[in-house]
């Protein structure tokens, strides 16, 4: 079973801290960077450990053949999948963790990299807060007749991202599928 990772994965922050460190007329601290190349090791490590695969949603969705077609060929699909993942809780739809109530859930940053695990490309920035950035304005026909054709196709796509923590019926299906569910909302987790 092949397990879909980026190779940019942890570079972001890395990256950032490295060029700060350089504008300051300084030298990276390696253990600081030594810290990125522990988070990447870290991954690998559970992505062979059975334990950590046992009721893991992101493994599920990380050696998935036809959810990971899905996410690498529409970015409108990975975006909305991220946002599922924000501020919710899932179950593996099997007896043991809903006799023991076992649930999966991660950050916002998480979702984001597990995207990117899944394009294969780019880092969780690329996704981060992408359900509250999208603040382009509605326009006319004649103002979207006047974009190229690059540009209508990006409007298009990014107009169909949704808030972090909003679930499409498409994607909660597709989880299903997959055998998750969407733990309800609990009224008292706030």
């Amino acid at each position: 079973m092949t397990i879909s990772s980026s190779p940019d994965r942890y570079t972001f922050q890395k990256e950032g801290y490295i060029k700060r460190r350089e504008e300051q007329g300084l030298e990276p601290l390696e253990e600081y960077i030594e810290m990125f190349k522990t988070w990447k090791q870290q991954d690998e490590a559970n992505m062979v450990n059975p334990e950590w695969q046992e009721h893991n949603m992101e493994y599920d969705l990380r050696t998935t053949e036809w959810i990971l077609e899905k996410v690498r060929n529409s970015n409108s699909y990975a975006q909305n999948l991220y946002a599922a993942m924000c501020n919710n809780d899932f179950q593996k739809n099997e007896f043991m963790p809903r006799l023991s109530g076992k649930t999966w859930g991660c950050s916002w940053r998480s979702a984001g990299g597990i995207i990117a695990d899944m394009q294969e490309k780019g880092d969780y920035i690329d996704w981060y807060c992408s359900g509250i950035r999208n603040d382009a304005p509605v326009l006319l026909d004649e103002q979207f007749a006047e974009l190229t054709k690059e540009q209508q196709d990006h409007y298009i796509e990014t107009k169909s991202y949704v808030g972090e923590g909003y679930i499409t019926d498409e994607i909660k299906a597709d989880l299903k599928k997959l055998g998750w569910d969407v733990m309800p909302d609990d009224p008292d987790k706030y």
